[in-house]
């Protein structure tokens, strides 16, 4: 009648369920929920789900946001991890490292960010040997840009 099994700790895995950070609230603090977000509000902290994530117009992020896909019209200053395709609409403004599987952009989005394009392959450890071709991340910033072309251009 009665079972002396435990119940197994679940892992976190997408669902149905909808989460919604209405404009006006502000939270600080991780977050870590099974279903989808979406967020027009300001998160000062870390938001994780298998899920997909939208960012709204007035909706910030200070922190990390890790999700499988991520569509952004607000603000993330922090870290990016996207498993899937990461969507920066034309509003969007993206400060700090990104790390996504597919990337699209509108024009007008600011991405001033590291960016490292995974390709669903575990990454190499600190011991791995370098293929020739390999090279580090490039941050994607048009002032970083015009500051090493003029030392170049000083340098010649």
């Amino acid at each position: 009648m009665f079972s002396n099994k435990k119940e197994k700790s679940k892992t976190l895995e997408p669902s149905a369920g909808q989460n919604r950070i209405n404009e006006g609230t502000q939270v600080k603090g991780d977050i870590a929920s099974t279903g989808f977000f979406r967020i027009d509000g300001q998160i000062e902290g870390n938001v994780k789900t298998p899920s997909k994530v939208v960012i709204g117009k007035s909706g910030v992020i200070i922190g990390t946001l890790s999700c499988e896909n991520a569509d952004i019209e607000g603000k993330v200053e922090g870290v990016i991890e996207v498993v899937g395709t990461l969507t920066l609409r034309a509003s969007a403004v993206i400060d700090g490292e990104v790390s996504i599987g597919k990337l699209a952009v509108e024009p007008g989005a600011t991405m001033n960010a590291a960016c490292v394009m995974q390709d669903g392959k575990p990454k190499a450890g600190p011991n791995s040997q370098k293929l020739s071709g390999d090279s580090e991340p490039h941050l994607i910033n048009k002032q970083q840009r015009k500051k090493e072309d003029s030392v170049l251009s000083k340098s010649d």
